[in-house]
């Protein structure tokens, strides 16, 4: 069989049979883990896309063998905690994803893993709090407590307590709380006249996310901002929980479902509403449009959420071909060196962001499409920091130097946080002028919006 047979059509994802008993059952899935480690032993196509596939094939050429059958299974687990859920593997590289006939799906085969691993007790409190987006998040907009907590996270001794107690690499890059919750700050609505479009609904419910809320609302305030604009209704949706994606990463798969029963109801009135719900973090955004549904491939309501889910990038490219997107732009960027994430390549949009970005006169957009490494809390934990550093090392030095020549004068991310893992991957202050600025705020600026 030839290597491409099969996998000229679209790859095409089965439902997570998370419900199923036998989806735990660690034998069985360590007969499917051997299965798709000997396929990829055999490929190798994906060594370059993370540290999952290098350990993987390190334990294979190490082995008595030199085949999967001279891996001890408990090494298993250390290819299974590399994988940080990214997907493209299966959407960008892997030719044996269905409808091929071998039927190999690398991240929910780790999926199927790390929930076993989680149910068996194998993740520490650490982890569990990391990925409790909602739970320290409550501290942010409180301002004596979110000055002390600030203040205190960014010492030595407290980053040293912070790594023994909690295993956050006192070396990694780590967001402060905001003074000033989005929720509480963003104007609740924009009432404006609805111009619906060919393509795209004429009106956007803002999903904020637990980063925009908690921690860089000025993300979601520049979102509001181009929407008014661009004579675009708006309502921040009325309530919200974290969308699970931390919680997914860990196989913690029962606070995914309470957290989708809590947002779905919600979101599904906006969808049968007509509402575009945009949400500004990729991986947010890959919840509610591939995880969650395959979570739930019968719930009409997850279902209608995923129809009605939206990047903002692919939103206003949309209103664009409708027509219906203001293209005058009086304040030039110059050189951006922008950086596509993971979970938003994989949403099958195209570089939307790019194509909004070179549209403003005086722009030069330096596209760069490698992983960061960040992933998640990945990138922070002290098991994977230095891995997550080395990973994104080959797109810190591209991100750091524009085809013009010399620094850029932006750098910039559709993921935030992936954005602050490249900063600290290069010495920003040493190239002389490049800001860190998120996508929409770029816009924004662009825009000569305050």
């Amino acid at each position: 069989m030839s290597v491409r047979e099969g996998s000229l059509e679209a790859p095409t994802r089965h439902p997570i049979d998370w419900k199923n008993p036998e989806f735990y059952d660690e034998e069985k899935c360590f007969k499917e883990l051997e299965r798709i480690f000997d396929i990829c032993h055999g490929c190798r196509r994906c060594v370059s896309l993370c540290k999952s596939f290098p350990t993987l094939f390190d334990l294979v050429d190490g082995g008595k063998t030199g085949e999967v059958d001279g891996v001890a299974r408990q090494d298993y687990w250390k290819v299974v905690d590399h994988c940080y859920l990214c997907d493209l593997c299966y959407m960008t590289k892997c030719p044996y994803v269905p409808p091929h006939q071998w039927n190999v799906d690398y991240p929910h085969t780790m999926l199927r893993a790390k929930a076993i691993k989680f149910r068996q007790g194998g993740v520490d409190a650490g982890a569990k709090f990391l990925a409790s987006t909602d739970v320290h998040g409550q501290f942010a907009g409180i301002p004596i407590v979110t000055q002390v907590a600030n203040a205190v996270s960014h010492t030595r001794p407290a980053r040293a307590a912070l790594e023994k107690a909690l295993h956050v690499d006192r070396h990694a890059w780590l967001p402060s709380l905001a003074t000033r919750r989005f929720r509480s700050a963003a104007p609740k609505s924009g009432e404006l006249p609805v111009r619906d479009g060919e393509r795209t609904p004429g009106k956007v419910a803002v999903y904020a996310t637990c980063y925009v809320n908690y921690n860089e609302p000025g993300i979601g305030l520049d979102l509001l901002k181009v929407l008014k604009h661009n004579d675009i209704p708006y309502v921040v949706v009325s309530k919200e929980k974290c969308c699970g994606m931390p919680k997914l990463e860990l196989g913690d798969l029962e606070s995914v479902d309470a957290g989708k029963r809590a947002n779905i109801p919600v979101l599904a009135k906006y969808a049968r509403e007509g509402w575009a719900i945009v949400s500004p973090v990729p991986s947010c955004t890959l919840m509610f449009k591939q995880e969650i549904p395959l979570m739930y491939p019968d719930e009409a309501e997850v279902q209608a959420v995923k129809e009605a889910m939206w990047d903002p990038f692919e939103y206003l490219a949309a209103r664009r071909r409708d027509g219906l997107l203001k293209t005058e732009f009086p304040q030039p960027l110059g050189k951006v060196s922008y950086h596509v994430p993971c979970h938003q390549r994989v949403q099958n949009i195209g570089r939307k962001t790019e194509e909004l970005l070179k549209m403003i006169p005086g722009t030069t957009v330096h596209t760069n499409e490698r992983c960061s490494g960040h992933a998640g809390t990945y990138g922070v934990k002290k098991p994977t920091h230095e891995a997550a550093m080395q990973i994104g090392k080959p797109l810190f030095k591209r991100m750091a130097e524009h085809p013009q020549g010399g620094a850029p004068d932006y750098v910039s991310s559709d993921c935030a946080l992936a954005g602050h893992h490249i900063g600290q991957g290069f010495d920003v202050n040493a190239l002389g002028s490049p800001q860190l600025q998120h996508p929409l705020t770029l816009l924004r600026i662009a825009y000569g919006l305050e």
